[in-house]
């Protein structure tokens, strides 16, 4: 009797508790509307119809894991899981490079220094992300990006100002110490440096700005936002894309999204390749706008295998002749393509070749269209990576463009403008000089800004990060090329866009040296409505992933009539 009474207490109990949570009324009117229907799996459209009313994801835990990006060095993986219908479930992780740069034919103290720092740095990263972050996170749900980016930049905040007490309680302690006595040469006797001394330099340039310090443990913040996003984009059911641009656009997804033209590298011809020219660190291919982006990479391919065919001929007997001049609009003098084999292949994902003057490459890559019917300026594209920053001798206030020949910063404007007038198949410019030598960015935009993009990557280099007025501090370009590294949160992302289409600048998300086979800068990019992405070449699996990515975003933005 006792075990009766209990059952129907516990059953009155369980029927006020089902009526206070609106479970009869709900059930009834979710058996009436499927009973017309006869779904084949009944309890399975139950599920889906319940599933509507169930609380909202929220994240229970973050790991991170230090893992390899592809070139085999240390970065960060973030995972999210949140519980979604009283289950804990792994929603997402996302892998962030760690640095934008990778050393080449650097010394082994400096390369051993690079790598034990990035150590530390990717280490303190996890504790941050295992530790403090995953308290802090806790309970928040994944689509509060905003509220998630806030926690995220004050903890960075903090952090940031515990740097700074324990650096000045180091210079208070080295004041202390009794000065030792030096041997060391004074600053204005040393040479080489980036500081504008110039013994003997024929004009005064303007100094190196100091870089960006990065603190340890940055990674932390940039990987947990990027992981967040893809967690919110999950847990709402679309692509990352498409969250990316609700966030943009205050949660009003535009009808049309723009895939990205993609900045293919081919060549590596930079200030570390084999030959005497130094100024093109990346030559890029960028083909038509009108062009699918499926047929457009099979064209790039295309002219990559008729490229290696020309340099592996050219080690062998006579080099190829020019293709006809007047295609290409190159006042050339008749002179042959002289490349030399192939090297290696770079962690850019490109071949890395030498040349020995600034025509070489872009005849070579002219000759290699013309064989396969194409013509360049037409049916292909050229931008160029100049990575200026990295040719200046700052003993000459010079920079070293080809072995033994140095341009002042006038000159280079004069060498740019001369070069785009013979080959007007380049259609964009980065990095054509250092973000210092501001008046060159102005007279070279003024020059040939309405023939090509003069776009800023190393002289953005600040801006990917929160921005505290509407002064980017960028010189006068046509746009910037952004990357996700470090500190960068998704928010902050979506605020340096808003600010560069507001100022009539164009977007590029550029994948770093050092990548890692995450493709959700692909989504970024496609959500964030850029003009151009820069993945790096057709030759490593952690960039051919990203480009398989953007065909996937486009094939399926084409399926449901939303590609523009």
């Amino acid at each position: 009797m006792e075990a009766e009474a209990a059952r129907r207490r516990q059953a009155r109990e369980a029927a006020r508790y089902y009526s206070s949570q609106d479970v009869p009324r709900r059930l009834e009117e979710t058996l009436n509307a499927l009973f017309p229907l006869r779904p084949a799996d009944l309890y399975g459209e139950l599920a889906n119809s319940f599933s509507k009313f169930s609380k909202a994801p929220v994240i229970c835990k973050l790991v991170g894991r230090k893992v390899l990006d592809g070139v085999g060095r240390p970065t960060l993986e973030v995972e999210i899981y949140c519980i979604i219908k009283n289950y804990e479930k792994r929603v997402c992780s996302t892998v962030i490079s760690s640095h934008s740069q990778v050393l080449e034919n650097a010394l082994s103290e400096a390369t051993e220094a690079d790598e034990k720092e990035r150590n530390d740095s990717v280490n303190t990263a996890v504790e941050w992300v295992n530790e403090a972050l995953n308290t802090l996170l806790r309970d928040l749900k994944p689509t509060e990006q905003c509220e998630v980016d806030k926690i995220l930049g004050e903890y960075f905040t903090k952090k940031v100002e515990e740097e700074k007490e324990i650096q000045m309680e180091k210079e208070e302690e080295e004041a202390a110490a009794p000065p030792l006595p030096s041997c060391v040469p004074s600053t204005t006797a040393l040479l080489g440096g980036k500081k504008g001394f110039m013994a003997g330099a024929e004009r005064t340039i303007p100094p190196a700005e100091p870089a960006e310090s990065v603190l340890c443990g940055s990674s932390a913040i940039g990987a947990t936002s990027l992981a967040v996003a893809r967690a919110g984009a999950a847990v709402s059911h679309m692509p990352l894309y498409s969250y990316i641009a609700l966030l943009k656009h205050d949660q009003d997804l535009p009808k049309e999204l723009t895939v990205p033209l993609p900045m293919v590298s081919l060549l590596n011809c930079g200030k570390f390749s084999p030959g005497k020219l130094k100024l093109m660190k990346e030559i890029m291919l960028i083909p038509p706008v009108q062009l699918p982006l499926k047929e457009s990479i099979e064209r790039v391919l295309n002219i990559q295998r008729e490229v290696v065919k020309l340099l592996e001929a050219a080690c062998k007997g006579p080099s190829p002749q020019l293709a006809d001049k007047k295609k290409s609009g190159a006042h050339g003098t008749g002179k042959k393509v002289l490349p030399p084999a192939i090297k290696r292949i770079s962690h850019l994902g490109c071949f890395v070749t030498g040349f020995d003057n600034l025509e070489q490459p872009v005849l070579l890559i002219q000759a290699a269209c013309s064989n396969i019917g194409l013509e360049l300026g037409t049916d292909m594209y050229l931008a160029i990576n100049c990575a200026a920053h990295e040719l200046m001798d700052y003993n000459k206030g010079k920079y070293e463009v080809i072995t033994g020949t140095f341009k002042s910063p006038d000159e280079m404007v004069d060498m740019y403008v001369e070069l785009i007038t013979n080959f007007p198949s380049i259609i964009a410019l980065v990095d054509p000089l250092r973000k210092e030598d501001r008046q060159q960015w102005d007279n070279v935009c003024d020059a040939l800004g309405s023939q090509c993009h003069l776009l800023a990557e190393d002289a953005a280099t600040g801006i990917s990060r929160p921005v505290t007025d509407q002064d980017m501090n960028l010189p006068k370009c046509s746009g910037a090329v952004l990357k996700y590294l470090n500190q960068t949160k998704v928010s902050d992302l979506l605020e340096l866009t808003g600010l560069l289409h507001g100022q009539r600048h164009i977007t590029i998300l550029g994948s770093p040296d050092g990548e890692c086979s995450d493709d959700s800068l692909v989504d970024l990019a496609v959500g964030l409505g850029a003009k151009f992405i820069k993945l790096g070449g057709l030759c490593r699996g952690e960039r051919v992933t990203k480009y398989n990515r953007l065909l996937a975003i486009e094939e399926e933005l084409a399926r449901n009539s939303t590609l523009r």
